[in-house]
């Protein structure tokens, strides 16, 4: 089996090398459907993204809902439209495989991860203040859901085995919360108060976002790890390694 999943992740690269992100998903998705072909691999597994989604049309998004791109000149959509690319030519393949699954993870968080997602970034701001004033993009009452790492792998070790031939399943929780909820429960991990200041939404910025996961908690995926539990040993780890710096 081959499971795709390079890419290139973070919200500001989608607007600072957008054309790196087109060149990597569109190159990228050729070549591994190619080298499948060549050495008969018979399973493959796709990575998407809720990006597909842009602004959904319903909350909570399940899998069937119209993928769109908004506004082809907003280079943010370089790794929407990637993503939706990816989706098309594997399922356009799906006929050559004896297993082709698509998974959207949503909002998958963790240790380790970087700083170019919203709960690292939002960590390190907060240790990294000088006052008390946390300024944030957007007005904080946009949401997300989150998927702590080891959910996200019990979620994928459940596609491996019961995933269904040419489908496409969400990943995630149905949990919606703002970013100002986010921004809340890191602060008291930190122990720290902070006054949240709206900022700018960067141009095409998602509004809401959160999945329906009924597909795959039917095939057999539990929550394991609440928003809290998640977001403490994520925030923990960022606290004691930015200590290290």
């Amino acid at each position: 089996a081959l499971v795709h999943l390079a890419y290139i992740n973070g919200t500001k690269n989608f607007y600072e090398i957008p054309n790196k992100i087109i060149e990597v998903a569109t190159k990228g998705i050729v070549n591994v459907f190619d080298a499948c072909l060549s050495n008969n691999i018979k399973e493959i597994y796709l990575a998407s993204s809720s990006e597909v989604y842009h602004h959904p049309s319903k909350i909570p998004t399940d899998e069937n809902t119209s993928l769109i791109i908004p506004d082809p000149f907003n280079p943010r959509y370089s790794y929407g439209a990637g993503k939706i690319l990816t989706e098309i030519y594997g399922l356009s393949f799906a006929k050559f495989f004896k297993k082709l699954i698509i998974f959207r993870p949503h909002n998958v968080y963790g240790p380790n991860m970087g700083y170019d997602h919203v709960i690292p970034e939002i960590t390190n701001k907060i240790l990294n203040l000088k006052n008390n004033k946390l300024i944030i993009q957007g007005s904080g009452e946009e949401t997300r859901s989150f998927i702590y790492i080891d959910d996200f792998v019990s979620a994928f070790k459940i596609l491996l085995t019961k995933g269904k031939h040419n489908n496409i399943y969400n990943i995630g929780n149905n949990e919606e919360v703002t970013i100002n909820d986010i921004v809340s429960s890191i602060s008291k991990i930190l122990e720290k108060k902070i006054i949240i200041k709206k900022g700018t939404l960067q141009k095409g910025g998602t509004l809401r976002r959160c999945p329906n996961i009924v597909k795959i908690k039917k095939i057999g995926y539990k929550q394991h790890y609440s928003l809290i539990k998640g977001l403490k040993k994520t925030v923990d780890w960022y606290k004691l390694n930015h200590e290290k710096k």
